[in-house]
């Protein structure tokens, strides 16, 4: 499993997932779909987008990754995640094969969702990207639209080390005369999306090219606005395609993502007094955008529990979090996890000055012990030290 392991678990090759969709019977060609792909922020797109359609009173069917607490949060319909007997129900009935093919953890779990939405009969579903695109195992679907939020530098072992490769990765998931939205471009990046696209006869819409709407939402960072701007792009497609949705179902969708999908980890507020906020950001452009944010908020002391995988790099990472915060770095408690002692170490290079505690669980003490009802308690580094507060 890619969450808990890292690379050891990765598979970029589509042949065993077409392999397996063909034995299940091509599940994915029985219902619609909106393919997302980016370095950050497709989650949060794909949430917006299946709660305006829920909005629309469309049985709406959600693929996301990775999971914060509990595995069935990946694959739901209306919010409501995957019962467990279905789960339980899919491995044992397809046990044999799964085993017989030695699948993947994520080419499984595509698998299972694509067959519950089918067996569910879902009238659209919103599928994200697991990593990358073009070798993702979700990108067997025809969509209705395919959107791509944005290009950073994440995953570059898997999707290469410059803007323009990592783009030319998420650009597999443009189809033939299917359109594409891409949410944000750079110089790098916009001449890779517009070739491919040209390629495949797809109709290209640049959101960040779009008038100024002022919509806003329940997921409040202020990250989101670029979030927001990529989701109405999406949704006018998808009505002048001829989906039912009204200017109502938007404003409403867009205002009940969290309530409607149940939506973690995105700036999300834990208590008041002292004011507590956790963001799954964990690589330089998401981490950058959360710092800003993070600039805004009154406070008299910053507390910040910090912890990362071990394949991060943290000279990117690091020289972006303030030097005036108390930090109580922390191991997230998976096999990836970096040993906080190292973490430690390597931010006292660049400034930050804390201790290292033994868990997540420990620092977030710690860090509620310090603090006054006026501080500010910031949780992050990684979506897995997130997952153990939520």
């Amino acid at each position: 499993m890619y969450q808990r392991i890292g690379q050891s678990a990765y598979k970029a090759d589509l042949t065993a997932t077409i392999k397996l969709s063909s034995y299940l019977g091509n599940p994915e060609n029985e219902f619609e779909s909106v393919h997302v792909a980016g370095t950050n922020g497709k989650g949060s797109t794909s949430h917006m987008l299946a709660s305006v359609f829920q909005e629309a009173g469309y049985k709406t069917g959600l693929y996301t990754s990775p999971h914060l607490r509990d595995f069935r949060e990946r694959i739901k319909i209306n919010g409501d995640k995957i019962p467990e007997a279905d789960v339980l129900s899919f491995v044992e009935k397809h046990k044999p094969y799964l085993e017989e093919n030695q699948l993947s953890f994520f080419e499984m779990t595509v698998g299972m969702a694509f067959d519950y939405f089918r067996r569910e009969k879902v009238d659209v579903a919103i599928i994200e990207t697991g990593m990358g695109g073009r070798l993702d195992s979700t990108n067997i679907i025809c969509p209705e639209v395919s959107v791509i939020t944005n290009i950073g530098m994440d995953h570059t072992q898997f999707l290469g080390h410059t803007l323009g490769a990592i783009a030319l990765e998420k650009a597999g998931i443009i189809k033939s005369g299917i359109p594409v939205v891409i949410g944000e471009t750079l110089a790098q990046t916009k001449p890779v999306f517009e070739r491919i696209a040209a390629e495949r006869n797809s109709e290209i819409t640049f959101a960040e090219n779009q008038a100024r709407m002022d919509y806003t939402s329940d997921l409040t960072g202020i990250y989101q606005k670029k979030n927001i701007r990529t989701v109405l792009a999406t949704l006018r497609i998808l009505q002048d395609k001829g989906w039912s949705i009204s200017e109502e179902n938007i404003q409403k969708g867009l205002l009940k993502t969290g309530k409607n999908t149940g939506l973690m980890g995105r700036w999300q507020i834990l208590q008041e007094n002292p004011k507590v906020v956790c963001d799954t950001a964990h690589n330089e452009d998401g981490l950058r955008l959360v710092m800003e944010q993070l600039r805004t908020e009154p406070f008299i002391q910053l507390h910040i529990v910090l912890g990362v995988v071990n394949d991060k790099d943290l000279n990117s990472i690091l020289p972006l979090f303030p030097k005036n915060a108390i930090y109580y770095f922390c191991k997230p408690n998976v096999p990836r996890g970096l040993d906080a002692s190292l973490l430690y170490v390597s931010a006292l290079e660049f400034g930050l000055m804390g201790e290292d505690y033994m868990s997540v669980e420990k620092a977030y003490k710690a860090a509620l012990t310090a603090a006054t009802k006026d501080d500010f308690i910031y949780i992050g580094g990684s979506t897995f030290v997130v997952a153990e507060v939520v």
